[in-house]
């Protein structure tokens, strides 16, 4: 049974940094296809960025790109979202997700194409 858990949320200031990590059990992440998405209140889903092992990776949203970075360790099966420079508008609930495909998925920003996914984990941006 694969088990995502994010944690590393929390509070803090505009142009504060923060790293959110993914903790994957149940199945090792080397070269699998992984995903960030945010959930902010009364919005939908969006994907803030990926990582796989093909060219062009890792890939970001527009609106993260040079701010956020996306690295992972698979001896420790985890993935990480460093956040820098964040604004009150990256308040949200932080999520990863995988589809355990190696492949780079078609619509890849589209939740609905990721079967499994962490809790999420809450990072709120005071001004």
């Amino acid at each position: 049974q694969v088990q995502l858990v994010e944690s590393g949320g929390g509070l803090v200031q505009a142009g504060g940094s923060l790293r959110l990590s993914c903790v994957v059990s149940g199945h090792p992440i080397t070269g699998y296809f992984m995903a960030w998405f945010r959930q902010a209140p009364g919005k939908q889903r969006e994907f803030v960025g990926y990582s796989s092992r093909g060219p062009g990776s890792p890939a970001y949203a527009n609106d993260v790109k040079g701010r956020f970075t996306i690295s992972r360790d698979n001896t420790k099966n985890t993935m990480y979202l460093q956040m820098n420079s964040l604004k009150p508008s990256d308040t949200a609930v932080y999520y990863c997700a995988t589809p355990l495909r190696f492949d780079r998925l078609g619509d890849y920003q589209n939740p609905l194409e990721y079967p499994y996914w962490g809790q999420g984990t809450q990072v709120t941006v005071s001004s």
